[in-house]
């Protein structure tokens, strides 16, 4: 099994690179020249992009090819006091050259938009705004000229007292967006509502690939093993390819999320790295049956923690790694 390890938004090694600054909604409100403050927001916005593409190139330096790009490069996009304020096309030429570094290097890149984005929710209000935060997700995509391998991450969603009703309602609001909002969606089962067979259940009937969360596995669970279930969870990758003809998603591995608790008395929080042990016995399991994976590391220490595991994971039988990066188990 060839496996490449990947990292969240940040990095803990370059230093004044945040992908994420921002302008509070207050401080918004207190510049008198809304125009200004528009070309503030998108100055802001430029550096952001700017210094995602720094991580990028830091990345490529350490054979890093997997990264989850902040979901805040824009502050305040969506905010109800902006309006219809479309900051994206003023902000093409970034959008675009960071969408060709990472395509001309063959990298893997999504977003994981926050947890106000759901669509299981019976408030229309909330769901309106969960699909136009899907939509600025996916033409920030476009801007960046990625297609259909470039995905976004969302949970299920609350079970809102009825988890039945609520996994119903989830599959209607799905289904009912734009296919190619859809296309871009992957599902990742969460540490407190809908565990892994649950929304797996859920993945195949809409046909999106899902993203293992093996922590969250841990911790939210009615017994169900992660190993029994993953010839299931595997399929989903290779179904999404044979319902859309897509043949960049056809060589796509299936992608985990893995981290460690914080501790015994934070159990669902994640700790600074990632403990090797169960991890190691898990990718044993499925590797007769799994040729390439791609895992997404949600460790605190972001691309600090993937150093630290793959020193850890070349100490493990049957290892061999590749680069500074990806091994083959």
């Amino acid at each position: 099994m060839l496996i490449r390890l990947g990292y969240v938004a940040m990095s803990t090694v370059v230093k004044n690179a945040s992908p994420s600054k921002t302008m509070t909604a207050t401080n918004f409100s207190k510049l008198l020249d809304r125009e200004a403050a528009i070309r503030k927001l998108q100055r802001i916005g430029a550096e952001n992009l700017h210094n995602t593409l720094r991580l990028l190139k830091h990345n490529r330096a350490h054979d890093i090819m997997v990264f989850r790009f902040s979901s805040r490069f824009i502050p305040l996009i969506g905010h109800e006091m902006l309006g219809d304020w479309d900051p994206i096309p003023a902000l093409s030429a970034e959008f675009e050259e960071l969408g060709s570094y990472a395509k001309q290097n063959n990298m893997r890149v999504s977003f994981h938009p926050d947890h106000f984005t759901v669509l299981s929710t019976a408030r229309k209000d909330v769901l309106q705004k969960s699909v136009e935060d899907l939509e600025r997700h996916s033409a920030m995509l476009n801007a960046m000229g990625l297609g259909m391998e470039a995905m976004c991450n969302i949970h299920v969603g609350g079970s809102y007292g009825d988890k039945i009703k609520s996994a119903k309602r989830f599959v209607q609001n799905f289904t009912a967006m734009r296919i190619p909002i859809q296309r871009r969606i992957t599902l990742e089962n969460d540490d407190k509502t809908f565990n892994a067979l649950e929304t797996l259940e859920i993945a195949e009937e809409v046909g999106a690939p899902m993203v293992l969360d093996v922590h969250h596995h841990t911790v939210n669970n009615n017994g169900e093993d992660a190993v029994e279930l993953w010839p299931r969870i595997q399929e989903t990758w290779l179904t999404r390819a044979r319902l859309h003809l897509d043949e960049t998603s056809s060589s796509l591995p299936p992608k985990i999320h893995v981290s460690s608790p914080k501790g015994e008395t934070e159990p669902r929080s994640h700790a600074d790295y990632v403990e090797v042990g169960p991890l190691y016995n898990f990718l044993k399991a499925i590797a007769p049956i799994t040729p390439n994976l791609d895992i997404m590391i949600e460790a605190k220490m972001k691309d600090s923690a993937l150093f630290k595991l793959m020193e850890d994971l070349k100490e493990q039988e049957g290892v061999t790694a590749l680069d500074e990066a990806s091994l083959q188990l």
